[in-house]
């Protein structure tokens, strides 16, 4: 028998790779993975069904023609499919790595080089493309799963694009759950890809139906109660007096707040900040502080409305201690004195009662778990406070007595008193969860997509959701392996009953969107045809801009291939993939200041124009601090600023940025370069970049080489040249060891005895100090 050949019993699915009995035989499975052989295919595919094992079919069939390189866009959901592989597959499992950020960079080119499957985040495999540690010319498929994501600055997009320029036979293998329900997106997906195919199948497909269990839906309406409404009429009339003001100023028609949405208060913004832009007068800059307060009162009205009383004075206390600080908003700061919005806060404040929301979700919980003990179920909402209300509420009813064991369950984001999860406990969350150790799962949107989460019996949403993608996600979640049962709470008169009409409208479209494509595509020849040139026409917008800006990028190509050392940062903008294309070889490494090293003397921070605004309000963020010790470090600092509407943003007044750049550029004599876009930015470093390295012809030192160091800096830089060892580690190191001797004869157990230095690091230190040098 070949070792190439997949057979099928009645069963399961037999091939010299797999394992016996591993993976059962699926018609609709086998079906799409022969397609997806032939051509590169994106596959639509309900939450539960097997794409997983559809990929690994493919899998089977490519892996004699090269690498197979499976991407995922979290670590969990990396380390799942990673575990899946070796669980089903006869291959040594040193031959299945998983790259993600715990794994050292100059490790991963070793692993990646031996290699048979590697499964990674994205974000990996693209700053080890622009470092040139690997390349994908041997890569015989290549796996996007929630392939929904290659939209924009994504990862997905740099390395599908480096995928087709690169490998020998090419094969794209995208998945999703939920690409959306507008057309030009799928479409955009699908050239960004690579894709050429759209392979789908619903739950009422007849290969499908077999493996579908029952999903019992209902949508239960909530009646807000008089007395919150009384809350909600005082902020009504806030609301109201805000928009007549805006109205005075001829910024929107008649039109009363509750009918505004956010999109149209977020479009109203650009429009004055145009026109601020191209002439300063107070009504502008009044016009931006009541658009501010108009956003700010609506999300008090949603929150009083659809989820409740503690969400509410949650989000008061944040606005007080925003009027209240130095940087805080003039919007927040004119909230406050404003009489009826302060009552209304005096009114949340001495409330005692809850939303009957609450009441409502606890009683289900009560008779779901009465009814079956070993339930599982997992309450969405779209808020944190939220979750820490209902979370609260749980233990105050001492809900353990009635076996209810819920747990919060949010992302890893920090901010002020909220604190996030890590990933590591995330992890460990979900294991108690499938454990049995918690049986409710009170989530935000961590939980939608990327985490094993199990299977559930019940998945109740909140408050109702506009998204399609996220519904879907949500819903996915039961009736895996039995019938399973969705809740939906709805305030009644409220934008929960729109975002649900909208959320179910959406879906809807999306089907039939997909429908479309997958009829398109699979149709005769001339429509094959036909539809090959619409997804060929659709290019993202801006494309032709791009390629002339890249064409004034590589027009400077010359023989010396120059060097840059840039923060891993920095490959979210689309600089390094601009530098990468004009064939600079890109240097990724953790710097301690500034973004861009590109000669021993020169080193560059580059900020977006929001950035920068940012920096002068937030003061966790100190620009002045920051441009000292870039100057203290570099003998030619450089600030770039990208973007070209500075004033009349994030209600920064244009004399307090004149004042800040006057104190940069005369004060620190830092000169201030400003570029129109990204493209614009690497055009600039290339520039400068080349004339720092074409004398010489000498690569930069991320270093520098400032003069005049002390001692104790001069130590610093000793250790911190070690790659991946930070500022914070260093002194954490001379602090312990007191000399660099010292720190140099230390055992491997001495060192991981500081703060912050693992096995891992300790590990390469001693590698560092002690391998044979090699040419």
């Amino acid at each position: 028998m070949s070792t190439n050949t997949i057979t099928h019993t009645s069963k399961s699915i037999s091939h010299p790779l797999l394992k016996e009995g591993v993976v059962e035989r699926r018609k609709y499975q086998i079906s799409i993975a022969e397609e997806a052989k032939k051509e590169s295919l994106m596959v639509v595919l309900p939450t539960g069904l097997g794409k997983t094992t559809i990929a690994l079919l493919v899998i089977l069939e490519r892996q004699v023609k090269g690498k197979i390189l499976f991407l995922a866009p979290t670590r969990p959901l990396v380390e799942q499919h990673s575990a899946f592989l070796k669980e089903v597959l006869n291959l040594d499992e040193s031959l299945i790595q998983t790259l993600t950020g715990t794994v050292l960079a100059d490790r991963r080119e070793k692993l990646w080089d031996d290699a048979k499957i590697v499964v990674s985040t994205p974000q990996i495999i693209e700053n080890d493309l622009l470092s040139n540690r690997i390349d994908l010319s041997d890569v015989a498929l290549l796996i996007f799963d929630e392939c929904h994501r290659a939209v924009g600055n994504y990862s997905y997009v740099y390395i599908a694009e480096k995928y087709a320029e690169q490998a020998k036979e090419p094969l794209v293998l995208g998945m999703t759950a939920s690409p959306g329900s507008d057309k030009e997106k799928i479409q955009e997906i699908c050239v960004s890809l690579g894709v050429k195919r759209v392979e789908s199948r619903t739950e009422y497909d007849h290969d499908v139906a077999p493996y579908i269990f029952k999903k019992d839906f209902e949508w239960r309406g909530i009646d807000v109660p008089v007395e919150i409404n009384k809350q909600k009429r005082i902020l009504d009339k806030v609301l109201e007096e805000r928009i007549g003001e805006l109205q005075k100023l001829g910024f929107i028609r008649k039109k009363k707040g509750r009918d505004i949405s956010k999109t149209e208060l977020l479009a109203l913004r650009k429009i004055i900040e145009a026109q601020l832009a191209r002439q300063k007068h107070a009504d502008f800059y009044k016009a931006l502080s009541l658009q501010a307060e108009v956003l700010k009162i609506k999300h008090a009205v949603d929150l009083i409305e659809t989820q409740g009383v503690f969400a509410l004075k949650r989000y008061f206390e944040r606005l007080r201690n925003e009027a209240l600080s130095k940087e805080g908003s003039k919007a927040a700061k004119r909230l406050l004195k404003d009489t009826k919005f302060v009552e209304a806060m005096s009114t949340a404040a001495s409330y005692e009662g809850e939303h009957p929301k609450l009441n409502a979700l606890i009683e289900i919980l009560r008779e779901e778990i009465r009814v079956n003990p070993d339930t599982r179920i997992i309450v969405f909402t779209n808020y944190r406070d939220t979750a820490e209300m209902i979370i609260s509420a749980l233990h105050a009813l001492n809900s353990e007595k009635e076996g209810i064991r819920a747990v919060k369950f949010i992302g890893q984001a920090s901010k002020a008193e909220d604190k996030g999860l890590t990933q590591k406990e995330q992890v460990a969350i979900i294991n108690k969860f499938k454990e049995g150790v918690y049986n409710v799962l009170v989530a935000t949107s961590v939980a939608e997509e990327g985490l094993d989460i199990p299977a559930t019996d019940l998945v109740l949403f909140y408050e109702p959701i506009p998204s399609a993608i996220r519904s879907i996600q949500r819903k996915g979640r039961t009736a895996r392996k039995k019938v399973g049962k969705v809740i939906v709470l709805i305030a009644k008169g409220t934008k929960d009953e729109a975002y649900y009409w909208l959320s179910r409208s959406k879906e809807r479209k999306m089907r039939k969107r997909i429908s479309e494509m997958r009829m398109m595509e699979i149709g005769n020849e001339n429509e094959e045809k036909e539809t090959m040139n619409v997804l060929a026409a659709v290019e993202p917008q801006g494309q032709g801009k791009e390629n002339e800006e890249q064409r004034q990028i590589t027009e400077f190509e010359n023989e010396l291939k120059l060097a840059i050392f840039v923060d891993p940062r920095e490959t979210r903008s689309g600089v390094a993939q601009f530098l990468e294309k004009a064939g600079v070889d890109l240097k990724l490494r953790n710097l301690e200041i500034g973004d861009y090293v590109v000669s021993d003397r020169v080193c560059i921070e580059r900020k977006s124009a929001i950035d920068f605004l940012d920096s002068l309000i937030n003061k966790r963020r100190n620009l002045l601090e920051q441009i000292h010790r870039l100057k203290s470090e570099y003998e030619k600092p450089l600030l770039v600023i990208e973007g070209e509407s500075l004033y009349g943003q994030r209600n920064v007044h244009p004399n307090v940025v004149r004042a800040v750049m006057a104190t940069i550029a005369v004060d620190f004599s830092v000169p201030i370069i400003q570029t129109r876009d990204e493209a614009d930015t690497a055009s600039l470093i290339y520039i400068i970049a080349k004339r720092e390295q074409m004398p010489n012809k000498t690569e930069p030192n991320p270093h520098g080489k400032k003069p005049s160091a002390s001692l104790k800096e001069q130590q610093e830089y000793f250790i911190s040249s070690l790659s991946n060892i930070g500022i914070v580690t260093t002194r954490n190191l001379l602090r312990r060891f007191k000399t660099i001797e010292r720190i140099l004869t230390a055992s491997k157990e001495e060192l991981m005895e500081v703060e912050h230095v693992g096995e891992k690091t300790a590990e390469h230190i001693k590698a560092v100090l002690s391998r044979e040098y090699e040419e």
